[in-house]
């Protein structure tokens, strides 16, 4: 047989190709089981693509989206908390189907007297409640706030018929609407104005017994055409109160009717600003469009408190329109102060507003508009310039509520106008948020009703960017915090809820009704999963590139989960489909750790591991001669006498070999390794994830070196690597900066570190 000729190089080769013979040998005794892979195909859990939803994740050539306009005039009457309207809707019909009947959304029905939603969760007897959700519970009639819907009727003014299921309306067509052809119906409707700091409303009022005045923050108050698509068909999914809102865009013109002494503003561009805003106001307005580095107060404290004693008996009409919108909302009351900032993103210049009762100053006043403008610089960066002409903040108790253009968010200083640290983060973080949500789903309109993360989780995501990013550019807000004090995003604020009890977990992809804490399985652990993806997996400029992709494919348009998956892969070249199944498919966990270690020296002959491998495949060392063998320092053949050598110290004829194969140049390159060892990692936890390692020397030389995901592929339970080194391998260190949500850091370590139990914590909290 003819002599292999080896280099120095052989040594790994030839123990990485044994170590390898022995794990392929063992995973391959097990027969006929089916693919359990984590790395596998999605193609299980994936739709097949399509004309609609290409595989890349973009939209096919067939994609298509229906369109509903309004015309609405609504009253709102703030003696007796109601509110009327009329509106005629025009539906489009884009798709490629006749459509035998209408669906229409009646939300607030979720609110009426004979309401199912109070019933469907169980849990018994609360600890605590609220007073006014006791009394709204137990002591008091239940509020009546459904929809009093009293006329239908088609454009030639016939009635239509029409179902009520619950918060869902069928509307009866005498024909199908054919597929590219228009309908027009109107709709006359009435309902009660619900208290919003009672069970915690999305829309309603919030009244102020100092004054005698209510703020109204409104929205779901018409209406709302339900989506239809590719995918599912009727969305008609009922509104229980956690799955949010499906719908389709399209054009608005909304007439607004309030007390004269109101200020209000709304999603769209006003129509008739010099009939509703006084002179001062109108000058203070254009100062503002031109005021890029400040707020102007359009409407001051002063003249906001004036107002509150006025309650004017005449009325006011304020005009909006509003373009390729989704959804419509509006904010009134006479003690709104009001703000405005420009925000140059682009070529166009955006306006940065803020509504606010005196009782929200000094805090309102001095950061509310300031974080409106950091969120959309923030998220234009990582998405598309924002495309409307305004983005509104609106103060109102214990709510955080988004909708076009505008949205209502908490932080409420002391009656002295003091406030703590937790209530201005608060503040600023439920405004980003918020205002962030113009992005998803506003503007990338995925299914809240279905897929509560797809919009919250990717807004809590751009909502950790955009808290850093305010932490840097406003050092004197965030002082003496040395960074912000983000909630969620960082990987190891997601370890309490993953380590958590299983049987009070769910899957990421689960509908929003059907999980036991929304807050962590929509927002925290998307955002986390997303965080660790664009740090740790993909690195920032592929990630970013991707995402961007996503948003911009997708921007006034309906995306499904799947469009998303295929879409960060297509734009990046990275295989995700074990990242997507491990973090949103399954409620798995991430647990790596160090299991053992040995160490090996380098000899001429062969140790019993060796021996046995040649034997099984009849092989002599004359066969294999000649060959750098590597001994476990623990076997019962080592050579005490290799300890601490150097492969070419170790015998004279492994030197020779070893210079005969390596040319002057290699020699003088090579630094030849001291110490060989053999690490098992093992993955106690269900997410493979890449293996992050820091590796210590008695020299006090660290190295750093992060293995790829894939390492996991081929044994999911344990992984053994080999690391040479000059220098004796003192600590090993998984996972040193807490970058992968490990929900165990106590076999992360080698030597095991002594884990302090909590009365020994106590101890040394008290000595210090």
């Amino acid at each position: 047989m003819n002599r292999i000729k080896y280099g120095f190089a052989s040594i790994f080769f030839l123990f990485a190709a044994v170590m390898t013979a022995q794990e392929d040998g063992q995973n391959t005794k097990e027969q006929g089981h089916t693919n359990l892979s984590k790395f596998k195909q999605m193609y299980e859990e994936f739709a097949t693509p399509n004309t609609y939803r290409s595989a890349s994740g973009a939209p096919g050539p067939d994609y298509y989206q229906q369109q509903a306009d309004y015309k609405i005039d609504v009253e709102l009457d703030d003696k007796n908390a109601k509110i009327y309207g009329t509106e005629t809707i025009t539906y489009t019909n884009n798709s490629p189907d006749d459509l035998e009947f209408l669906w229409v959304q009646l939300d607030q029905n979720v609110r009426a007297k004979d309401s199912k939603s109070p019933l469907r969760n169980g849990g018994g007897v609360p600890l605590a409640e609220q007073p006014g959700g006791f009394v709204g519970k137990y002591l008091d009639e239940p509020f009546d706030g459904g929809f009093n819907i009293e006329y239908i009727k088609d454009a030639s003014g016939k009635p239509l018929s029409y179902t009520i299921n619950q918060t869902m309306m069928r509307v009866n067509i005498p024909e199908p609407l054919k597929s590219k052809e228009q309908l027009s119906f109107s709709i006359k409707w009435w309902y009660n104005i619900p208290d919003h700091t009672v069970n915690r409303a999305r829309s309603g009022y919030e009244y102020f017994p100092e004054d005698g005045n209510r703020a109204y923050v409104i929205a779901q108050f018409f209406p709302r055409m339900a989506v239809y698509n590719d995918v599912e068909g009727w969305q008609n999914h009922q509104f229980w109160g956690s799955g949010e809102f499906a719908l389709p865009f399209g054009d608005y013109e909304v007439n607004i009717t309030v007390p004269a002494d109101h200020i209000l503003d709304a999603t769209g561009e006003l129509q008739n600003r010099k009939d509703v805003f006084t002179k001062e106001m109108m000058s203070r307005y254009e100062r503002a469009k031109k005021s890029y580095d400040k707020p102007v107060v359009i409407v001051t404290q002063a003249e906001a408190k004036a107002a509150e004693v006025g309650f004017s008996e005449q009325k006011k009409t304020w005009k909006f329109k509003a373009k390729n919108v989704r959804d419509y909302a509006f904010a009134t009351s006479r003690k709104f102060i009001w703000d405005m900032q420009a925000v140059k993103l682009g070529s166009k210049d955006v306006m940065a507003v803020s509504l606010y009762p005196k009782e929200g100053n000094p805090l309102w006043g001095d950061y509310s508009t300031m974080a409106v403008v950091q969120t959309l610089k923030t998220y234009s960066k990582h998405t598309f310039d924002y495309p409307y002409p305004k983005a509104i903040s609106v103060h109102a108790k214990n709510q955080g509520m988004e909708y076009p253009m505008i949205c209502w968010n908490y932080g409420r200083p002391n009656e002295d106008g003091s406030y703590s640290d937790r209530t201005k983060f608060g503040m600023l973080s439920v405004i980003i948020h918020e205002v962030g949500h113009n992005f998803f789903p506003m503007i990338v309109n995925s299914d809240e009703r279905q897929w509560g993360w797809m919009d919250e989780g990717l807004d809590t995501f751009m909502q950790y960017l955009t808290e850093q990013a305010f932490g840097e550019a406003h050092p004197d807000v965030i002082a003496p915090e040395r960074s912000y004090p983000s909630r969620r995003g960082d990987p190891s604020k997601i370890v309490p809820y993953m380590s958590g009890d299983q049987s009070t977990i769910a899957p990421i992809m689960s509908n929003p009704e059907n999980v036991y804490q929304l807050g962590s399985n929509a927002y925290s652990k998307p955002a986390t999963a997303l965080n660790i993806l664009r740090e740790t997996v993909m690195g920032r400029e592929l990630f970013d590139h991707a995402f961007k992709t996503y948003a911009q494919r997708w921007m006034f348009k309906h995306p499904t989960p799947e469009d998303f998956f295929r879409t960060m892969e297509d734009a990046s070249a990275v295989d995700l489909d074990w990242y997507w199944r491990g973090w949103f498919y399954t409620t798995d966990y991430v647990d790596i750790g160090v299991k053992g270690i040995k160490k090996y020296y380098v000899s001429d002959k062969p140790g019993k591991k060796m021996r046995e491998y040649m034997a099984a495949r009849n092989l002599t060392e004359r066969d294999l001669m000649p060959l750098v063998y590597l001994v476990d320092e623990d076997s019962e053949d080592f050579d005490a006498r290799l300890k601490g050598k150097a492969p070419s110290e170790s015998s004279q004829n492994l030197k020779e070999f070893m210079m005969d194969h390596m040319t002057a140049e290699q020699r003088a390159k090579v630094k030849e390794p001291k110490y060989f060892y053999e690490i098992t990692y093992d993955k106690p936890g269900g997410i493979p994830m890449p293996l992050i390692v820091e590796y210590t020397y008695a020299d006090g030389s660290k190295e750093n070196i992060t293995y790829p995901p894939e390492i996991w592929r081929k044994n999911d339970a344990e992984v053994k690597l080999v690391l040479s080194s000059q220098s004796e391998l003192v600590n090993i260190q998984v996972d040193p900066k807490a970058e992968t949500a490990d929900i165990d850091t106590t076999n992360n370590s080698w030597p095991r570190q002594e884990q302090q139990n909590d009365f020994e914590r106590f101890k040394q909290n008290v000595k210090g």
